[in-house]
């Protein structure tokens, strides 16, 4: 990958933008009978494309059906574990996609017909659709580690679905003795934000480091590397001591035993291939697949997740229904809020076109993560996808990664950016 440079990064995502801007949003509007889609799943992916299908043609009936009345975002949700932000500063609401013609239903999805092209709910709705979108999100493999399950989490937060396990990982840290010790859990790959429990861990250090600074972090790890891993450990020896015997953070690879095999949450006692680990705090994060109703609807493949034809996201699977977001196949895209909302772009773009007897438009995406490692220090991974020879690649010398050397200045900038970026994302996707 080649070296970040913000101008060169945003050269090359006005190309991506152009091309999306190309694709016009009233271009497609043609007369005839209307047309119906239902998007299954509010989510960054969901919620995105039912506002864009509306602003590229209005013409076409777009209902999205959501659960929650209210969507509370992953990314920076580690800012509120760390006592940066609110809980109220990561949850929106649905208001801005009924202003663009929305119909918003909250109920749960019960099922989906793809031969009949009807979803039906919880509370006896039936929706029939030309085009379906199903953005379902993640579920947990709960079978994957010993003692722990759905009941457990409640008592020992995987805080991977922001919302409540956001605030009952936050209330366990204040709650800690000074000298605690806090073990973090990492999942094996593929996962929904790959940086996240990484930077989870550096947030966690950085409140701890002020408010409790005898207290340690034990990252046990089933993997022997992990996104950004020169950036987070150099940043960590910067903070917290990382690699001395003082260190506030201890990263434990798979290759050093660090796969975790099971939990007593009687004894708050993580058991990995190791050793046994006594801690004041948990947090696992299990490993992971598509949501339920990708499953119910028979959109997954043998590993659990959804394949898709990368031009249009259309499932491999069922005809007439497309996956957006974490739950889909979409690699080399990473499985990420802006991920999913470039992802919902393409597929509303392609819904657009399908219903009025087009052709999908070619296809590009953008993706940045970025990472807090400290207040006042932001680290950055960005990239530009396009479609090419049936398959989803790397736009070669798009994007990059924050440099290793460490510039004060700049690394407090990429904080801005980051803080930049959520603002603009959650507007774009529910304003």
């Amino acid at each position: 990958m080649s070296q970040f440079t913000r101008r060169s990064f945003l050269k090359a995502t006005g190309v991506a933008a152009a091309a999306t801007t190309a694709l016009g949003y009233s271009s497609f509007a043609i007369g005839g009978a209307k047309k119906k889609v239902v998007i299954v799943g509010g989510g960054i992916g969901g919620a995105t494309a039912a506002k864009y299908i509306k602003m590229m043609d209005s013409s076409i009936d777009v209902t999205l059906i959501e659960a929650n009345k209210h969507y509370h975002t992953c990314f920076m949700s580690n800012e509120v574990i760390g006592g940066l932000r609110s809980i109220d500063s990561i949850r929106f609401g649905y208001d801005g996609l009924k202003k663009h013609g929305v119909n918003v239903v909250h109920d749960w999805v019960t099922s989906i017909d793809p031969d009949k092209r009807v979803v039906k709910t919880k509370g006896g709705g039936s929706f029939g659709y030309d085009r379906c979108i199903v953005s379902p999100g993640i579920d947990f493999r709960w079978d994957t580690i010993e003692g722990y399950d759905a009941k457990v989490a409640e008592k020992i937060p995987h805080a991977w679905k922001a919302g409540p396990q956001t605030l009952l990982l936050q209330k366990q840290l204040k709650a800690m003795r000074d000298g605690g010790t806090v073990v973090i859990a990492p999942p094996p790959n593929p996962f929904r934000c790959p940086p996240g429990p990484y930077e989870r861990a550096s947030l966690i250090a950085a409140y701890l480091k002020k408010h409790k600074p005898k207290s340690k972090i034990i990252i046990l790890d089933p993997k022997d590397k992990f996104s950004k891993f020169g950036l987070f450990t150099e940043g960590w020896k910067r903070h917290y001591g990382f690699g001395t015997d003082n260190s506030m953070i201890e990263w434990v690879s798979g290759a050093k035993g660090g796969k975790v095999e099971s939990v007593d949450a009687n004894s708050w006692t993580v058991t990995a291939a190791v050793e046994d680990f006594k801690a004041d705090v948990i947090n696992i994060i299990p490993a992971q697949k598509a949501g339920k109703i990708a499953f119910s609807t028979g959109l997954t493949n043998e590993k659990g997740w959804c394949p898709i034809d990368g031009k249009t996201f259309e499932s491999k699977i069922h005809k007439n229904i497309h996956v957006i977001g974490d739950a889909s196949v979409a690699s080399p895209l990473p499985k990420s809020g802006y991920a999913a909302n470039s992802e919902a772009k393409v597929a509303a773009a392609a819904v657009v076109a399908l219903l009025n007897g087009g052709k999908a438009p070619q296809p590009s995406w953008v993706n940045t993560c970025y990472s807090i490692i400290h207040p006042g220090e932001g680290i950055s991974v960005a990239m530009v996808y396009a479609y090419r020879d049936g398959k989803i690649v790397k736009v070669k010398g798009s994007g990059g990664l924050t440099p290793k050397e460490f510039d004060a200045e700049m690394r407090a900038r990429e904080e801005q950016y980051a803080h930049s970026w959520f603002k603009n994302i959650t507007s774009d996707v529910f304003g």
